[in-house]
């Protein structure tokens, strides 16, 4: 057998790993060979992800803790299985799914099962990031009609603001001038602008 690798990701920078790097060192992997990215899963544009499979040789094995570890797309998802046990030819294990691990029935009727959990699993995971996103949506929209304002807040308009107005509005001043003496961009001062002329 060659060296066992883990392979960690959480989607953002402040989301931990400790979960999933406590189960990959359940399993007797060194913490030197776990690849750890923080970074969305929508693609494998991911640094250690790529430095990971530059360092694998075939018969070395892969615990990753679930299959949406290596991504939620669907296609990308059975397209890295593919790199990695076919053109690699290593071995993985996903600790949360013991169906998936391929060195378990090498002979066809293992391979294809596997395969066929593979494929639903994958998606499921997309499906429910689609749902996720969905949710969100839902969740956001519904907020809006309770009254709910998102982004930051307004600021209040200057002091000065209605002379410099009705100055500008007479041609008296230009845009700029006016956006000067309000101490704001030139874009706006023509929105609030606009918004006054209604």
């Amino acid at each position: 057998m060659g060296t066992m690798y883990g392979y960690a990701r959480v989607s953002t920078k402040e989301q931990k790993e400790d979960r999933q790097m406590i189960a990959l060192c359940e399993k007797g992997v060194d913490e030197k060979y776990i690849f750890l990215d923080k970074q969305s899963g929508k693609d494998f544009e991911r640094s250690m992800y790529k430095r990971l499979l530059r360092k694998l040789k075939p018969d070395d094995l892969l615990y990753v803790k679930s299959i949406d570890r290596l991504g939620r797309n669907y296609e990308e998802i059975l397209e890295q299985w593919r790199v990695l046990t076919k053109e690699k030819r290593v071995d993985i294990v996903v600790l949360d799914m013991p169906l998936l691990d391929t060195r378990r029935g090498k002979d066809l009727m293992g391979t294809f099962l596997s395969d066929i959990v593979l494929q639903v699993l994958s998606f499921v995971a997309e499906n429910e990031r689609k749902n996720i996103k969905q949710r969100q949506k839902e969740g956001i929209e519904a907020a809006k009609l309770r009254g709910v304002r998102f982004g930051r807040p307004a600021k209040p308009l200057p002091e000065n603001f209605e002379e410099v107005f009705s100055q500008w509005m007479e041609k008296k001043i230009t845009g700029k001038e006016a956006a000067r003496r309000c101490n704001m961009p030139l874009s706006t001062f023509l929105e609030k602008a606009k918004k006054r002329m209604i």
